[in-house]
């Protein structure tokens, strides 16, 4: 029977002046609810991947919640057959995603984002509304778009997100009449990459707000070839959320 098992993923960037101790609330809040997954807390904001009763994981969203530095958070939801976190795991990181770049800080603002609605318009029209052709940039490893990917779109032969400015600097000029759109599971990396990338100088790089998984929920899977891969025990899911481990 589906349903049994909420997940959540959600992100958000915002000073932390004391990491340590959000990160003790935030595990006092996931046993109390007997969540499992992954959460890390750095001075920059936290990201959260956690799964269980579905009340639970409310309850612990109320909780984040209620501290106003958090109150926006937007979260993405799917459910699972099968808890796929083997325990409860919440870190202290310098980044909440590691990308090592000194002008990629999203707390001083977020690069331009396209909603996911504009983009399938975009994909139907096969250019953005100037008339500027599209190219989708796929900023996730290449185990990640094995199992699907955006449909003509751009990805890169690298194993780490650090390595991800590198690997397109071979690209950039063929790039620069184009409106770019980089993407990601669930915006996390894009918000990094594109403010690092448009510092760069390419300023005709914008970030799918929500990443891929955003885009399921809000359009299904118009353009999109294959399942997104998350980093769980659910593999992989479809345009439907649907996980692939549930699929038989």
């Amino acid at each position: 029977m589906r349903g049994m098992v909420l997940n959540v993923a959600a992100y958000h960037f915002v000073e932390i002046a004391d990491p340590a101790a959000l990160a003790a609330d935030v595990r006092a809040w996931a046993e109390a609810g007997e969540l499992r997954g992954t959460v890390l807390v750095a001075d920059e904001g936290i990201n959260v991947f956690l799964a269980g009763d579905g009340d639970a994981v409310h309850g612990f969203l109320d909780h984040l919640r209620a501290d106003a530095r958090f109150a926006s958070i937007v979260c993405k939801f799917s459910d699972s057959v099968a808890q796929p976190f083997p325990r409860l795991k919440v870190k202290l990181k310098r980044e909440i995603i590691a990308f090592r770049r000194d002008d990629a800080s999203p707390l001083a603002g977020r690069a331009p984002a396209v909603a996911p609605t504009d983009l399938q318009r975009w994909i139907e029209q096969g250019h953005d509304d100037d008339g500027r052709r599209l190219v989708l940039l796929d900023t996730r490893n290449r185990e990640e778009f094995g199992y699907g990917t955006f449909a003509g779109a751009l990805t890169l032969p690298i194993d780490n997100f650090t390595d991800l400015p590198a690997a397109l600097a071979p690209h950039r000029d063929a790039l620069a009449d184009a409106t770019v759109v980089s993407f990601c599971t669930g915006g996390i990396r894009c918000e990094k990459a594109a403010l690092h990338l448009r510092a760069d100088g390419m300023d005709n790089l914008l970030q799918l707000d929500g990443g891929i998984l955003g885009y399921f929920e809000q359009v299904g899977g118009y353009g999109y070839d294959g399942r997104c891969f998350v980093f769980d025990g659910r593999v992989a899911l479809d345009p439907e959320l649907r996980p692939l481990v549930d699929a038989a």
